[in-house]
């Protein structure tokens, strides 16, 4: 090895740094915890999971998930998958991480695809455009097979001003 190359970090390292940032974020935002919405990391890519709780439910006679709690599971996810964007370089430097300033909704548009059924929902964030200002995501959720989500949304967010952390 030359002298001028340092080592690099242990996978475990590397691993544990970036779950303690993904776990300040969530843990920032008491409404997940409500909904019980868990992020499972891999890599910098994440997969919100809603799991299965009757307080969910909407339609007990169909039994359907509350539409609601469709429309925040979409938007959580497209928020922590924002905010998770704009931390993964800080992340990766190993720089000490503040909880951020989440961006704030413009709008979200959610279409229902068809009923959420009592059982697990995951969901995962394209985030479509990324400016200083402005961000637009595009969130599927989907149930027991990825390839027919039962609802989408499309959200614009206003983006918080960079190096402001979550009490600036």
């Amino acid at each position: 090895m030359s002298a001028g190359r340092s080592r690099p970090e242990p996978v475990q390292v590397i691993k544990q740094r970036r779950d303690a940032a993904l776990r300040t974020l969530v843990e920032g935002v008491p409404y997940i915890g409500f909904l019980g919405i868990t992020f499972d990391r891999r890599g910098d890519e994440l997969t919100a999971v809603l799991p299965y709780d009757e307080k969910l439910i909407g339609n007990p006679i169909l039994p359907a998930l509350h539409g609601g709690a469709t429309a925040g599971f979409l938007e959580t996810t497209a928020l922590v998958g924002l905010a998770w964007s704009m931390l993964w370089d800080e992340v990766e430097s190993g720089e000490e991480i503040a909880p951020p300033r989440l961006p704030k909704t413009i709008d979200l548009t959610v279409d229902y695809l068809r009923s959420g059924l009592p059982r697990d929902a995951y969901a995962r964030a394209e985030i479509t455009r990324a400016g200083r200002r402005y961000a637009s995501v595009r969130v599927e959720a989907w149930q027991d097979n990825r390839l027919r989500p039962f609802a989408q949304a499309t959200g614009h967010f206003l983006m918080p001003a960079r190096g402001e952390g979550a009490d600036g």
